[in-house]
């Protein structure tokens, strides 16, 4: 389980972080945490994953992950509150950073840490809002494992067919939630190249590439 009392994927008051309008009420407050190397404010709320702090995995994963391309299309996938977009915004303010999630309070707030921060290559957007012939140069993603497998496996077979020919996607995943079968799952279901690039405090970032590019 990540460090903490509760488990932060799951949301305030019943519901889920992948819920698409909470129920739960939108008391908004800044998150003092530090992204690309800089401290930051970032906005946040009840009802949305891991709203007090950039969870474990999270940690795990920017930990292990190479600096996002200075240029392109750059995807977070399941985005909350927007730690992994902002940090590649903030890496790389001449790329098209793309933040996607269902959940539509933590879009308006990914939004709007963007806007306070002048991320104006930040684009926060339900799943449908990314034009169809956009092909991405990174992906990284704490994906939402609690969905279930086969819904899990409906957004990955949507998403990282998408990746540009010398793209690659960084995903991280509890080794006590399946992370080991989603590696397989990947490399011999989905046939896209994957190895793991790194494991921690119970985590495996795995990347995951194009047909013939790893």
């Amino acid at each position: 389980m990540p460090d903490s009392d509760h488990d932060p994927r799951r949301a305030d008051q019943g519901d889920h972080y992948f819920t698409a309008d909470p129920a739960s009420p939108d008391e908004r407050r800044q998150l003092e945490v530090r992204l690309g190397g800089r401290a930051v404010r970032a906005w946040t709320a009840p009802g949305i994953f891991s709203p007090g702090r950039v969870d474990l995995g999270t940690q795990v994963l920017l930990r292990e992950v190479p600096p996002p391309p200075a240029e392109g299309d750059l995807l977070d996938l399941g985005c909350g509150w927007g730690p992994l977009a902002l940090t590649m915004a903030l890496a790389s303010p001449h790329a098209r950073v793309w933040a996607v999630d269902v959940n539509r309070r933590s879009l308006d707030l990914v939004a709007r840490t963007a806007a306070d921060l002048h991320l104006d290559g930040l684009r926060a957007v339900e799943p449908d809002g990314v034009p169809d012939d956009v092909t991405f140069a990174a992906i990284w993603s704490n994906p939402p494992i609690r969905v279930g497998k086969a819904a899990l496996h409906d957004l990955l077979a949507r998403w990282l067919p998408r990746l540009a020919p010398d793209g690659a996607a960084y995903l991280v995943a509890q080794r006590n939630l399946g992370a080991d079968s989603l590696h397989r799952w990947l490399a011999e279901d989905l046939g896209l190249p994957t190895e793991r690039l790194g494991s921690a405090k119970g985590f495996r970032v795995l990347r995951v590439t194009r047909q013939g590019d790893l």
